[in-house]
Formats: C-alpha cells, structure tokens, sequence
C-alpha cells in the first residue's frame, strides 16, 4: 500500500515536470494563446455591447482596433522611454566609467579589492547592451502579438458558440460548474486589469514626480517607463526603481543622492502596490503574495516576458476554478491572501 502510493506520488512528480517541460517547448504557441484567452475575457463586454447594436462581424472589427490600438500605444511607450535612457547612457558612458572607476579605488584603499578586480573587466557597454537587448526583444514580440490578435479574433467570434456548447453537455452539472466559473474568471480578469491600469497610472505620475522633484534626468520618460511596465508585477516594478538609482548615481555623482532617489521611489512602490491596490482590488482578486511572486517569475521562466504578465491571471483563473469546484475548494483556499470561512461557517 505505500509502495502504491510513493510509486504515485513519483509518478505525478514526473508527469508535471514533463507537463511543465512541454509547456515551455511549446512557449511560442501556448503563450499567445493564454494571452488571447485573457483578452478575450477583457474584451468581451465591448465586443457584446457593439453586437447588440451593429452586425456581429463590424462589432468584432471595433473590438480588434481598439485592442490594437491599446496594444500598440504601451508598447510604443515602452520603446520610446528605453529608446531615450539608452540613447542618454551613451552620452554619459564615460561619467559611468570614472564614476566606477572611483568607487573602486576607494574600496581598494580600503583593502576590498572585489571593484578593482571587476573594474578591469567593467564596461558601460554592457548596460548599453542591456538596453538594446530589451528594445530588440520588444520588438521581436510584435510576431507573438501577432498569434495573439489571430487567436483573438477567433476567440471573440466563438464566445456564444462555445458558451451554448458547455449549456448542452450531457453532464449539465459539469457544464454549469464550468459556465460559472469562467464567467466569474472573466469578470475577475477585467477588475484585475481595471485596478492595474489604475494602479499604473498612480505610480507613473508618482515615479515622474519624485524625479522631477529629485532634478533627475529623464523624468518623464521614467514616468512612462514606470507606467507602462507595472502591468507586470514585481518585474516591471524593479526594473523602473533600479535603473533610475543608477542613473541617479551617474548624474549626481553621490552616492546619498541615489540613496534618496531609491527610497523614493521604493516608497512609491510599497504605498501603491503594497497598500492601496489590495484594497482597491478587494477580497475577489486577493492571493497569497508568495503565489503571486511565484507565479510571475515561474511563468516568466516558461514564456519571458509574455510569462511574467500572464502569470498572475494564470492563478486567478485556477484559484476560481477550483472555488467552484466542492472537491478542490481546498487549494482556492490556500492559494488565497487570507483564510476564508468555509461554506459551512458562512451559512
């Protein structure tokens, strides 16, 4: 008997991984249609609205060049403000280099010979490079957001279609378990995408303030920056908090001054992600920190950049899943931010 179940045990351990492998093999395919999937449950209520008024086909179109059109403007933004921190890093390579240079002396004085060993392989060619290699992957992923728009465009045509195919199961009890749960999902994933670009906007303004008021250049493309990329948790966070220290350290040449720089905008951080956006977003959307920032840099492992943004979307789907199943309630549970009374309890 416990042969039996450690042979299980062993046997689901490989099947997951095999899964897990699988999924990240087949990334340039399962990742857009993911994407699609959670675009069509945002898009939907448009898509719905438009078709209730104008013929199926001319509603689909509005919907598509309105996503289009969001799609195209953050990734725009996110070019140009790169564009335009890359182009100043070439400008003030040499600043960069004297500044390391600096510190590295000053820590082989102090007998810490780590900075003078690395400055003799330091080069601000490789921030440069970093740089162009985001720009470079951003714009390799117009080919996947082209996959995602087909799938899309299918998806939203096919919504009633699949809809009245889960209602006409023979198991009707599975095919309303399933019914209600995505439609709780869908509405969940658009309050998600609601408190994010809310929540987007906030820290954008924020992060721009606090480098305007600091003297620091390039503020309103950090604005941009930060704007744009809080739409993928922690990640796009870190990114426009770190950068614009180390820059803020090139520019002021102190050390204190990028210090400030840094708390600033952690603060920011830490009061609108950390305080106000779990109570705006409320108890429906609320997870397990550790769930969410697993699941951002877990997805991000099998899919990139795509992974990072569709990670937590991923988790609300499955926490809603097995709420509305009896069997599985127990995992919505633990995955969640807080213990919710049982049904029982609520009764």
């Amino acid at each position: 008997m416990i042969a039996d179940r450690g042979m299980r045990s062993m046997l689901a351990i490989c099947t997951a991984i095999l899964v897990f492998a699988a999924m990240q093999a087949a990334a340039g395919l399962l990742a857009p249609i993911a994407c699609a999937i959670f675009a069509v449950a945002v898009a939907w209520p448009l898509q719905r609205a438009l078709q209730a008024r104008i013929p199926k086909l001319f509603a689909l179109a509005v919907t598509i060049l309105v996503t289009v059109v969001i799609v195209i403007t953050l990734g725009s933004m996110i070019v140009w403000g790169v564009s335009r921190v890359g182009y100043w890093l070439v400008g003030n390579a040499a600043r960069f280099q004297s500044l390391y240079q600096q510190k590295a002396d000053w820590l082989a004085q102090h007998e810490i010979y780590i900075g003078s060993l690395a400055v003799e392989h330091f080069n601000i060619s490789w921030l440069i490079r970093l740089f162009q290699e985001v720009t470079v992957r951003l714009q390799g992923f117009v080919s996947f957001v082209l996959v995602a728009f087909i799938f899309l465009l299918l998806g939203l045509l096919e919504v009633d279609t699949y809809r009245d195919k889960f209602a006409g199961l023979t198991n009707r009890a599975a095919g309303q378990v399933v019914l209600r749960a995505g439609t709780a999902t869908a509405a969940k994933f658009r309050r998600y995408m609601l408190v994010r670009t809310l929540m987007s906007i906030m820290t954008g303004i924020a992060v721009w303030g606090i480098a305007r008021l600091a003297g620091l250049d390039l503020a309103e493309e950090w604005g941009v920056i930060a704007f744009a990329l809080n739409y993928i948790p922690f990640i796009g966070p870190l990114f426009a908090t770190v950068l614009p220290t180390l820059l803020a350290m090139a520019q002021f040449e102190s050390v204190q001054m990028a210090v400030m720089v840094f708390l600033g905008l952690n603060l920011i951080q830490f009061i609108i992600g950390s305080y106000l956006e779990p109570r705006i977003a409320g108890a429906t959307l609320a997870l397990s920190p550790f769930i969410v920032l697993f699941a951002v840099f877990f997805s991000s492992f099998l899919w990139g950049i795509a992974g990072a943004f569709i990670g937590v979307p991923l988790v609300i789907a499955a926490v809603t899943f097995c709420a509305h199943v009896p069997s599985s309630a127990w995992i919505a549970d633990l995955l969640a931010a807080s213990a919710r009374p049982s049904n029982r309890e609520a009764g």
